[in-house]
């Protein structure tokens, strides 16, 4: 079992999702039931998966949650592309949350490959 609040891939998944949620503040209200809530979802995905994990039994089950996250991580840069490319955004504002996100990618498959390791 880790300590989820004192893991840096949480507390950086963290930090984005209040980014994001920011973010959604100045997205057209016509898109509150569709994109908005979307990249909510994924947002608070990412640092619940990871904390959901690191309370599981084992590193595999950890391993697991971690993908997911990872998987939500994707997933909401592809939403915030969509949104720059459907001029909801303006780059400036969401290339820093991108490049954030593909940290915390990396950091995901670095922290994965760590555990595995661990239990070799």
């Amino acid at each position: 079992m880790h300590n989820f609040e004192k893991l840096k891939i949480w507390q950086k998944a963290m930090e984005i999702a209040v980014e994001v949620y920011e973010i959604s503040l100045i997205l057209p209200e016509d898109e509150k039931f569709n994109l908005i809530h979307q990249i909510k979802k994924c947002a608070v995905s990412i640092p619940s998966n990871i904390a959901e994990g690191s309370g599981r039994n084992s590193d595999k089950e950890f391993i697991q949650f971690l993908g997911i996250a990872n998987g939500s991580t994707f997933e909401l840069i592809t939403q915030l592309i969509l949104a720059k490319r459907l001029k909801l955004i303006n780059e400036e504002v969401v290339q820093p949350v991108i490049n954030q996100l593909v940290e915390v990618s990396n950091m995901n498959f670095s922290f994965q490959k760590t555990l595995k390791n661990k239990n070799k």
